[in-house]
Formats: structure tokens, sequence, C-alpha cells
């Protein structure tokens, strides 16, 4: 599957993150108590401007599950991409 997922047509980047992207936090969430710059994986889109990200330690042990604004998520690239 992640073949597969890897050989997707690429989104153009103004659609923002989407389903399964890693993203880092742009600002603070006090309620889990989540701090900028914390990484998580998006699990699910609630409506079009709030995601559902789960945040996990480096073991893959999930310690947060929280609903984050789509505009405080920044995508992750881990390959090289043209700006």
């Amino acid at each position: 599957m992640l073949g597969a997922m890897m050989k997707a047509k690429k989104r153009a980047r103004s659609e923002g993150p989407t389903l399964l992207d890693v993203v880092a936090l742009l600002s603070d969430l006090p309620a889990p108590q989540l701090a900028r710059g914390q990484v998580g994986t998006i699990v699910e889109q609630l409506d079009d401007r709030t995601l559902l990200v789960e945040f996990s330690d480096d073991q893959g042990r999930a310690y947060a599950v929280a609903p984050c604004p789509r505009t405080d998520l920044l995508v992750l690239h881990y390959v090289p991409e043209a700006a």
C-alpha cells in the first residue's frame, strides 16, 4: 500500500494537509498540553477547517489525539520537492 501511495499523483500545495500527512503544530494547543513544533499524523478530517491529529513518541505510542485547525498545521516533507 505504501508503494501505491508514493506513486500517487502529487496534490497541489494549495490543497493543504490531508489524511496520513505528517504535520507539525504552528501554535500551542493548551488543552491537550501540546506545544508549537510537536509532530503528529492526520488520522481524520472532522470538517473543512478541522483535522484530527495523533501525536506519538519515538516508539510509536500515541500520547495525544487532538482536533487541530487546518491553518495551524505545517505538512512535513522527508524527500526533496520543488518549491
